[in-house]
C-alpha cells in the first residue's frame, strides 16, 4: 500500500473495517470523505463483442463510482497485445488497484510483475490469470459446477433426467456432440470438466453416443468463443458425422453466443419442429427469446451484476490495506500458487424459468425477452 494510499484512508480503515466484513464496501458506515475521489480503479475487459462483457464493464464501473472512485475502463476488442497495453498504461497512470478479465489467462505475467513492483493489487476477474504468483484475489462463478449445471440442462431437455434429479422417461440412445470455449480461457477447463464427469456414466451405458467420436477438449474447442467458428464446426459435424440420415439430438455448448452459432448450422441443415436439445451460458438477451420461443433449450445465468458487487468489496478491501473475504482457498490453482477466491452460485433457465429468474429480478423486462434486444 502506497504512502498516499494510507494517508488518504488511513482514518477511515477502521469505521470501514465492519462494513468490508459485511460484504458492503466503502462508504456503507461512514460518510463522503470515506470514499476518496483520488483513487482509480483499473478495470480491463476481453471484449466488447459479447453484451455479457459489456455488462459486466459497465455493471463494475457503476458501483464503483457509485462509491466516489474514478475508474479507468477498457475493452481490449479479443486482442491480446490491446489488453497487455492497455494494462500498462493503467499502471503508469497510477492505478491503485487492477479488476482483470484476461483474453489469455497466461499472457499477462510481464504486467502483473509490474504491478505488483508498484505495490498494486490484482483481482482476476472471472476468468484466472495462470502462470504469475502476482494475483491477489479472484471473483468468479463456481464453474466447475456450470459445467454440471449445463451438462444436467442436457440431459433434463433430452428427458433422460428429470430437473429435481430422478431419472426421466427417456432412455436413448441418443446422439450428442460436444463443444467446449477457448483453451486459453482457464474457465473453460472447468465447464468442460464439470460437464464431462456429469455425461460419462450415460455415454458409458450407451445412453448417448458422440457419434463423431470427438470427445476431448482439444477437438471440440472454439477459439476466443467465436460464434461463427462454432457454426463452422457445427456444419462440418454434420457433414462428415451425420450424411448416413442420423440425427442430431443433444448438444452441449457452454456459451449462447456459441449456441447461436450452433442453432444456424442446424437450421441450415434442415432441422427447424426438431430443433434438438442445445444447452448456452450467461443469460445472453437473443439466446433468452429463442429459449422463450422454443429453439434453444436452455442457459446457464450467471448475475453479472453480484459479480461486479463482488469485485467492489474485493477491490475495497485491498484499498483498506486488509485481504477480502474468500470462500475458496484450494481449488483455484494458478500453476504458481493457489489463488483465494469468492465464488457465486449459478442458476440454469429453461422457458419457465425465463419469468421468475429473469425478469422478476430486473435483469430483464418482458419487453426486452420478446424482442430479443436489451434496451439498456
Amino acid at each position: 500500500m502506497s504512502r498516499r494510499i494510507l494517508a488518504v484512508l488511513g482514518s477511515a480503515v477502521l469505521a470501514l473495517s465492519m462494513a468490508a466484513c459485511s460484504g458492503e464496501g466503502a462508504g456503507s458506515g461512514g460518510n463522503d470523505s470515506d470514499k476518496p475521489g483520488d483513487l482509480t480503479i483499473g478495470v480491463s475487459m476481453p471484449t466488447q463483442t459479447s453484451e455479457r462483457w459489456i455488462a459486466d464493464g459497465n455493471s463494475v464501473k457503476e458501483k464503483l463510482e457509485a462509491k466516489g472512485y474514478k475508474v479507468d475502463l477498457q475493452y481490449a476488442g479479443d486482442d491480446i497485445p490491446t489488453q497487455s497495453q492497455q494494462v500498462d498504461q493503467m499502471i503508469t497512470r497510477g492505478a491503485d488497484v487492477l479488476i482483470i478479465a484476461a483474453i489469455d489467462g497466461t499472457a499477462l505475467s510481464g504486467q502483473l510483475q509490474a504491478a505488483a513492483d508498484a505495490k498494486i493489487p490484482v483481482i482476476a476477474y472471472d476468468r484466472l490469470i495462470r502462470d504469475s504468483p502476482n494475483v491477489d484475489f479472484y471473483v468468479s462463478f463456481d464453474n466447475y459446477k456450470v459445467g454440471v449445471a449445463q451438462a444436467t440442462a442436457l440431459l433434463v431437455g433430452l428427458g433422460v433426467q428429470n430437473k429435481d434429479g430422478s431419472k426421466g422417461n427417456a432412455s436413448g440412445p441418443f446422439n450428442i456432440e460436444l463443444f467446449a470455449g477457448s483453451l486459453d480461457d482457464n474457465n473453460a477447463h472447468f465447464f468442460f470438466n464439470g460437464a464431462m464427469d456429469t455425461l460419462k456414466p450415460f455415454v458409458d451405458d450407451g445412453t448417448l453416443k458422440v457419434k463423431s467420436g470427438q470427445t476431448k477438449i482439444e477437438q471440440v474447442a472454439i477459439l476466443r468463443w467465436q460464434q461463427e467458428a462454432a457454426q463452422k464446426r457445427m456444419e462440418d459435424l454434420l457433414t462428415s458425422s451425420y450424411n448416413d440420415g442420423g440425427k442430431v439430438a443433444g448438444v452441449l455448448s457452454p456459451y449462447d453466443g456459441l449456441s447461436r452459432g450452433i442453432i444456424t448450422a442446424l437450421q441450415n441443415a434442415g432441422y427447424r419442429g426438431d430443433m434438438p436439445v442445445v444447452t448456452g451460458q450467461d443469460a445472453e438477451i437473443a439466446s433468452v427469446k429463442l429459449i422463450n420461443d422454443g429453439v434453444q433449450s436452455s442457459t446457464i445465468f450467471k448475475d453479472t451484476r453480484l459479480l461486479a458487487e463482488q469485485a467492489v468489496v474485493a477491490g475495497e478491501s485491498f484499498l483498506q490495506d486488509k485481504s477480502p473475504e474468500a470462500n475458496d482457498t484450494e481449488t483455484y490453482n494458478n500453476g504458481v500458487k493457489v489463488v483465494p477466491s469468492y465464488l457465486l452460485p449459478v442458476q440454469t433457465v429453461f422457458k419457465d424459468d425465463i419469468k421468475p429468474v429473469l425478469i422478476d429480478s430486473g435483469y430483464f423486462t418482458a419487453e426486452e425477452v420478446a424482442s430479443g434486444q436489451a434496451k439498456g
